[in-house]
């Protein structure tokens, strides 16, 4: 049986039998859906893929510190820059998230 490598809540990784829902950028902390435009885009340039991650669902990419895609989860991150201007500081700004979607 195939293992797939996802991150978890920690941020670290880990081996799992079930593919990954979301997909992320370890650079740029974001994340968002598989077939995200803006990810194939640049996975099809040769870049990206190198530091592409890969989540079980939206809360762990949340908690291990990743932001919504601007391009494939556009209302998700109206709400992310909402919490963004309400906070202080990155890891604030997460935790306001989370609440904000109940999550």
């Amino acid at each position: 049986m195939k293992l797939y490598t996802l991150i978890g809540s920690d941020g670290k990784p880990y081996q799992s039998h079930e593919k990954g829902m979301l997909g992320g950028h370890r650079g740029n902390k974001g994340y968002g859906r598989l077939d995200c435009p803006s990810a194939l885009r640049w996975i099809a340039r040769g870049y990206y893929v190198k530091h592409r991650v890969f989540f079980a669902d939206e809360a762990t990419a949340i908690a291990a510190g990743y932001q919504p895609c601007g391009t494939c989860m556009k209302e998700r991150y109206k709400v992310w820059k909402q919490a963004r201007t309400l906070s202080q500081s990155r890891k604030e700004a997460l935790v306001r998230y989370r609440e904000m979607l109940s999550l």
